[in-house]
């Protein structure tokens, strides 16, 4: 059984932006307001939002696996080809599972998605 990746982490109560650096020298980086990144927060409801389904997914046909293997419910010599298919639908569905997981985990990773971004503090902008 393989673990899953990180899921990204949604924003703590009273968790607060970045501080800045204290060189004791005059800094930008010190007037610069912080919002929790919209973006980052999409693949944090993302995840919470698929993690259910492939959970549900996996329950549904591990539960239809465990009662085609019993020989009460179906005894042919079909349902042994019936049962090998669902093991590799089975098989496909975690490799699913950990591929979606895993772009979702990459992509809110610090280098690519922070979790805290600087707040447009309404500066002009050209052809606005």
């Amino acid at each position: 059984m393989s673990v899953d990746p990180p899921a990204p982490q949604p924003l703590r109560p009273g968790e607060t932006p970045p501080a800045p650096a204290s060189t004791g020298l005059p800094s930008s980086d010190r007037a610069t307001a912080w919002e929790f990144n919209p973006k980052y927060q999409r693949l944090v409801t993302t995840w919470q939002q698929v993690l259910p389904l492939l959970d549900a997914l996996a329950l549904r046909l591990d539960e239809v696996h465990r009662q085609a293997m019993r020989t009460e419910v179906w005894d042919a010599p079909v349902s042994k080809r019936y049962v090998e298919e669902m093991a590799q639908w089975r098989a496909g569905l975690r490799l699913y599972r950990q591929a979606i997981l895993t772009s979702i985990s990459d992509e809110a990773q610090e280098d690519r998605t922070p979790r805290w971004v600087p707040v447009n503090a309404g500066a002009p902008h050209a052809f606005s």
